[in-house]
């Protein structure tokens, strides 16, 4: 849903980005020659503003997504505004569309800033210019099965990424092949992808657009993000918050096999938050999980959300008020 504003910054020669600005939301003119056409040089990034009962705004974390964002520039080589300029520029989006920011526990604003070659360049080479856009859109739940369990299917066939590759930084590249596995996934019922390494086809990656995590006991297990795999920003909260619950959180190699004797499996995403898994088919197996209100990802998950509303301290200085 296209809100009012987004704002607009491009690079000089030196690799720095002017002050930004806001402009309407309108669609963008681009050379045919832009870098981002002809060879994908291009990121995004994903963070969310959230209303409280008071009225006032919050972005959660913003920080790591400059971060990210700045490893995904040099992987990409592209020159990436700075953490205060991206931070600042979420924070305008956010203010600007203050009035489509749903309620409290109704949705949130989804904040999206891209980062991509917008001058015109033929030969394979960096692009001369850079155009970082932040725009914004209100959302609720990610997946059309609301809050329902996921169901997953292992895809042998597909990979995600590769070793080498750019899977460990949000590159535009990485979301196009994963469309028709996505697609003939949910042809078929399933609500989305798990992703097997591409070199020995054996370990657990991740699913289309969120990280996953197993349980076993008080042990979490989550796979080790070797450069194939994107760090979320809510996987690390929520391993930190894991840690502080007690429980033992690891990142390691995984096995498919390992999925037949998880206590529970859980995804976890800017855009899905935290979502149980159902079920999981692997080699033409559905593998079952049960399902009750004393799952360990929703008590991950009510933690998570309730220092983002506010009523569980934040002592990690994980919330980032608007003024």
């Amino acid at each position: 849903m296209p809100t009012d504003y987004m704002y607009v910054t491009k690079s000089t020669e030196d690799g720095h980005f002017e002050r930004g600005q806001l402009n309407r939301y309108e669609n963008i003119q681009l050379s045919p020659s832009a870098g981002v056409l002809n060879y994908g040089q291009g990121l995004f990034e994903g963070t969310k503003a959230y209303k409280r009962d008071n009225g006032r705004l919050f972005l959660f974390r913003p920080h790591l997504n400059a971060i990210r964002i700045q490893i995904g520039a040099e992987r990409m080589c592209m020159p990436c505004p700075s953490t205060d300029q991206f931070v600042d520029a979420v924070k305008q989006i956010a203010l600007a569309n203050k009035r489509w920011v749903p309620p409290p526990g109704k949705g949130s604003l989804y904040i999206r800033p891209l980062l991509f070659g917008s001058g015109p360049v033929l030969g394979l080479a960096p692009a001369p210019e850079y155009t970082f856009l932040v725009y914004a859109s209100p959302v609720g739940n990610y997946f059309k099965e609301g809050t329902a369990p996921l169901k997953l299917i292992v895809e042998e066939d597909f990979h995600r990424a590769s070793r080498g590759g750019a899977g460990g930084v949000k590159s535009i590249t990485n979301y196009a092949p994963v469309l028709q596995a996505i697609r003939n996934a949910r042809g078929r019922g399933f609500s989305d992808v798990l992703y097997l390494d591409s070199v020995n086809k054996r370990y657990i990656e991740e699913v289309s657009s969120c990280n996953i995590f197993l349980v076993k006991g008080k042990v979490i297990s989550t796979p080790v993000a070797f450069g194939t795999i994107l760090e979320g920003v809510t996987r690390k909260s929520i391993m930190d918050i894991a840690t502080d619950l007690g429980y033992q959180v690891e990142e390691r190699l995984i096995e498919a096999d390992e999925l037949i004797s998880a206590d529970e499996v859980f995804c976890t995403g800017t855009a899905v938050g935290v979502a149980p898994v159902g079920s999981i088919t692997y080699k033409g197996k559905r593998i079952e999980y049960k399902i009750s209100s004393e799952l360990t990802c929703k008590q991950l998950y009510s933690r998570l959300v309730g220092i983002q509303i506010g009523l569980i301290e934040d002592k990690r200085d994980w919330i980032v008020e608007i003024e």
